[in-house]
């Protein structure tokens, strides 16, 4: 086990508020309750599975960003990319081919200046985009004759048809500080993540300002927020099919919040304590049956849910030297990035994981992944995937898998 004890990302003083809970390496190195998983040795993986020989690697190096790059995510034929520099850009996917189309990226920029861009989700037509100036924004994206795509500003989140209705009402204010109020539909610090519920009407996001909102993707209402979700900035928010929100905090702990039949507000139903130092990252496998939970003790926990419901830690994934700092799943694979530069490829089969993989090449710590089927290179028999990583080095990766 690695006792290093460099396990925040010193290079970016805005990735989260865990760089206070530095633990120590005795820490680290006992928890007896938290044992490594076990790994799949390669003749019983292969006996049992049949699965040939997958091979990794780099099919492109995307560069257009002057800052570093927070968030990446995929919709149909394109790539959108968000930085701490303000801006979004658009990245259109080459159909006849795995590698994104580099010819003409002229009309690229969706836009900048609007604050550094901490977490992107598309939905449709629209983009929504979270900001390290409190706020929440909306793009609509329209198709234009030559191709390219226009974008336009339909909102900044919380609207002012919701800041003036309740800005009349003394109730809906809330105390952020000791001398300061605000409406409950404020975030008052950094908006860190964002995701959609299944069916898209709702997003949800997340701040470090310890709240967790709820907002109608319709009229970008604020339906909901739960003030004080943890003791700490909250980093990662993950949704599951069947409504559970999971939130990852600096506090160490991930919550499960549910809104059960008939209740208007969401409600803590669990707290799962078993990082050491501050969760930065989560994702869910398809099924929503495992979650997976990244932080900079180094550690990747694996969650299962149980018959009673219930997520159960089963162990954990270790072998990266610095802080998880992302996640993707795809199928039965676990991408991590890590301020150790490197991503890591996992499998897992009943329960047993093996690294199939380390990719190296970026040259600053890996900050979001975003991974997806390569519809041009299946077959009958393996499957294979694309996956898109992103560095403070400001550069775009794509690997294939």
């Amino acid at each position: 086990m690695l006792h290093d004890q460099n396990c925040f990302l010193n290079d970016d003083p805005d990735q989260s508020h865990s760089d206070h809970l530095q633990p120590s390496s005795t820490s680290l190195c006992s928890q007896p309750s938290l044992p490594s998983i076990p790994s799949l040795t390669t003749q019983t993986y292969h006996q049992q599975h049949h699965l040939p020989t997958t091979h990794y690697h780099c099919i492109a190096t995307i560069k257009g960003h002057n800052s570093y790059i927070s968030s990446l995510v995929l919709a149909g034929k394109y790539l959108y990319t968000g930085s701490s520099d303000k801006e979004i850009r658009l990245w259109k996917r080459n159909t006849l081919s795995t590698e994104l189309n580099l010819d003409n990226l002229i009309d690229n920029m969706v836009i900048a200046g609007k604050g550094a861009v901490k977490s992107l989700v598309v939905l449709a037509d629209k983009i929504f985009s979270a900001h390290q100036d409190h706020k929440i924004r909306v793009w609509k994206i329209n198709a234009k004759e030559n191709h390219h795509k226009k974008f336009t500003h339909l909102a900044t989140l919380p609207t002012l048809g919701d800041r003036a209705l309740n800005l009349i009402i003394p109730k809906n204010h809330v105390r952020v500080r000791r001398h300061k109020k605000c409406t409950w539909v404020h975030h008052v610090d950094t908006v860190s993540a964002l995701a959609l519920s299944s069916d898209g009407s709702l997003l949800y996001s997340v701040s470090w300002d310890r709240t967790l909102k709820i907002w109608r993707t319709t009229d970008f209402k604020c339906l909901e927020s739960v003030g004080n979700a943890h003791d700490d900035a909250i980093n990662a928010v993950a949704l599951s099919s069947d409504g559970d929100v999971y939130t990852g905090s600096a506090d160490k702990k991930i919550k499960v919040w549910r809104k059960t039949s008939g209740e208007k507000k969401h409600s803590l139903v669990a707290t799962l304590e078993k990082h050491n130092s501050g969760v930065n990252a989560l994702a869910l496998s398809t099924d929503a049956s495992v979650l997976y939970s990244g932080a900079c003790d180094r550690s990747i926990v694996v969650w299962q849910k149980e018959d009673h419901g219930n997520m159960v830690a089963v162990g954990a994934l270790r072998g990266h030297a610095k802080s998880i700092l992302c996640l993707a799943v795809v199928s039965d694979l676990v991408c991590s990035g890590s301020a150790d530069k490197t991503v890591r490829i996992w499998r897992g089969v009943e329960r047993c994981y093996t690294c199939l993989v380390v990719l190296e090449g970026h040259k600053g710590p890996v900050k979001c992944l975003t991974v997806a089927c390569d519809r041009y290179k299946q077959s009958d028999t393996t499957s294979s995937y694309l996956l898109y990583s992103a560095s403070l080095d400001s550069d775009i990766k794509v690997w294939q898998l």
